[in-house]
């Protein structure tokens, strides 16, 4: 497993980390807690040593498991959490105040609440799990952070940003305050190439991509005849005839396949992989057999620049979420 430094945290990370949503249950139905242990565990003995969880995923159920591991890989892994925002409400809309969805006592509950789940005395990196920019200049979430800092409840900051909007963080990150930004960033999504991945590079911000396979689109899994069941959060993300549109696009990606990717979700890990800005990359993942996968691309190659200026077309601006 290969290393990157988490940005200015100074922390070294491996370049494929655990994105742990799906091992909290709830909308993903095949998910299992002894499975989910058995990942977790292989994780580690492969080199995975980023875990990514929230404490909504499955209401600190994630949280909780990854406690296990926890108990026997203190020192060797370091684990990101979330604070959901107090209205609920994802992404933050554009009108939405501080105050609403992170107060200040707020954002102390839920750090004190991610401690308890992960039984841990420290947080390594705690992260909103929204973001409003018109937010960066508040001094209450401000004042937050620096009380968790000197009660030593929490070691580094960062945003998970909304989804498909890598520029609603800029302004935050001149503030000296953000550690790490976590990012949606594949094949179909480039866009935090445009400005956010300098941004990073001249601040010293860590980068954390999430949504490597765009929820399994990626990986070309998804046909027009695939139906997922009601509790997954896919049925709505893949409605219409938007799964004849990925279909569509995944026969053209289908034809740059050869000796730098073999396979479709090869292909979109090393895309992600590629640039310099990025610390880690987070696949969700549920199975040994994901872990075992994704882990294998972890050797050091790099693909070459005449395929990434061919994946460089593949950019697809759209929102799936709505």
């Amino acid at each position: 497993m290969k290393h990157r430094r988490l940005g200015k945290t100074g922390l070294e990370v491996s370049e494929i980390g655990f994105g742990a949503w799906g091992i909290g249950g709830e909308l993903w139905q095949d998910s299992d807690d002894k499975e989910s242990l058995e990942a977790l565990h292989l994780a580690v003995e492969l080199g995975i040593n980023f875990f990514d969880t929230a404490l909504a995923y499955g209401k600190g159920h994630s949280e909780k498991l990854l406690s296990q591991l926890l108990k026997e890989h203190k020192e060797k892994i370091h684990v990101a959490t979330k604070i959901p925002p107090k209205n609920r409400e994802w992404p933050a809309r554009k009108e939405s105040r501080l105050r609403d969805v992170f107060p200040l006592s707020y954002i102390k509950q839920c750090t004190e609440e991610s401690i308890r789940n992960l039984r841990v005395d420290r947080l390594d990196l705690q992260q909103f799990h929204v973001w409003n920019d018109d937010w960066s200049d508040d001094n209450e979430w401000r004042d937050a952070v620096d009380e968790l800092k000197e009660q030593g409840k929490i070691r580094f900051l960062g945003i998970s940003i909304n989804d498909h909007q890598p520029e609603n963080a800029l302004r935050a990150a001149q503030t000296g305050y953000i550690d790490t930004f976590q990012v949606i960033y594949n094949i179909f999504d480039q866009t935090p190439e445009d400005k956010l991945f300098r941004e990073c590079q001249k601040r010293g911000i860590g980068v954390i991509v999430r949504v490597p396979f765009d929820e399994g689109a990626l990986t070309g899994s998804v046909t027009p005849e695939t139906e997922f069941p009601r509790s997954d959060f896919r049925r709505d993300y893949f409605a219409g005839d938007r799964k004849t549109q990925v279909a569509q696009r995944m026969s053209k990606l289908r034809m740059l396949l050869d000796g730098e990717a073999k396979s479709l979700p090869e292909l979109a890990l090393r895309f992600c992989l590629h640039h310099d800005a990025v610390s880690t990359v987070i696949p969700g993942m549920r199975k040994p057999k994901h872990v075992e996968t994704n882990c294998s691309l972890s050797d050091g190659r790099r693909l070459g620049a005449e395929l990434i200026a061919e994946l460089r077309k593949h950019r697809w601006e759209r929102n799936f979420y709505d």
